[in-house]
């Protein structure tokens, strides 16, 4: 058993020779705290093994779980807003616009593409958080407008994945006028007899709320998504009383009425073509 024993004490490393753990290897839900692989956690749609919290995601992951072998052809890529305000807070909007541009790889808070969806073709518009809290400017208006302009014109179902923080306050007015136009051309859209599938993820508040968000032939929502219009403080601290338990949450608001059904982001693909068939 010599061969257990160790001859040479105080045996050192090289620092050179030392093997340090890659940087995301490992994912630590938000939600019940364990760690999973960050690998396993992609697997598994970006949602937690152990207690199926949803991640919050963009528009490069929703695009990848939905289209088929994430094939999709992107409308107005390059549509980038601009100042019509001379906005400025605590740094010119221009300049804001152009550090977020840098910072997150997007030009704006949607992205618009086609492709197929388990071999249905589909128009999908996501919303991207990262970009300004996912806010609704002109140029996000304008490219879910522009995108339902396709479906209409091409007859393909169209899908709206919602994540904002509401209208954006650089824009003011011009913002607002977004929830006119594309409630408008959701009516075309109705009008031309195409469906239209709306998906509320965490979280989807303010003018997207009021607006194109809750006008689907399918309102759906992932579990546990903040829904609403004002914030739960706002409301509190307006009408002056504690609100009901998980007031604002997806399943309070499927309770109420507001939704047609819940959808786990694991099924989300499979639902979404089972919509979609049945609407054709």
């Amino acid at each position: 058993m010599s061969w257990f024993t160790r001859k040479e004490k105080g045996i050192h490393t090289p620092t050179e020779l030392k093997k340090e753990t890659p940087d995301g290897l490992w994912y630590k839900c938000p939600s019940c705290k364990k760690v999973m692989h960050t690998r396993e956690h992609k697997t598994n749609a970006y949602t937690c093994i152990h207690c199926n919290y949803h991640e919050k995601i963009g528009s490069a992951e929703y695009y990848e779980l939905l289209f088929d072998k994430n094939q999709f052809t992107e409308l107005d890529a390059n549509m980038s807003s601009s100042d019509p305000l001379h906005f400025v807070d605590t740094k010119p909007y221009t300049g804001r616009i152009v550090a977020t541009q840098k910072k997150t790889n997007l030009k704006d808070a949607v992205r618009s593409a086609y492709g197929p969806v388990n071999g249905y073709d589909l128009v999908i518009s996501c919303m991207d958080f990262d970009f300004i809290g996912g806010s609704m400017g002109s140029v996000v208006g304008e490219k879910i407008a522009r995108a339902i302009d396709y479906s209409i014109t091409h007859k393909i179902p169209f899908l709206m994945i919602s994540r904002s923080g509401g209208a954006r306050m650089m824009e003011a007015g011009f913002s607002l006028m977004q929830m006119a136009k594309t409630s408008a051309k959701l009516a075309l859209l109705a009008e031309a007899k195409i469906p239209y599938i709306s998906l509320l993820t965490d979280p989807t508040t303010g003018g997207v709320t009021a607006s194109y968000a809750m006008l689907g032939d399918f309102n759906i929502a992932e579990p546990g998504a903040l829904i609403g219009f004002a914030g739960p403080r706002v409301i509190r601290e307006t009408i002056g009383k504690d609100l009901p338990k998980d007031f604002q949450s997806a399943e309070f608001v499927l309770e109420h009425g507001f939704l047609d059904f819940i959808v786990d982001r694991k099924e989300l693909k499979t639902k979404i073509a089972t919509l979609v068939g049945m609407l054709k």
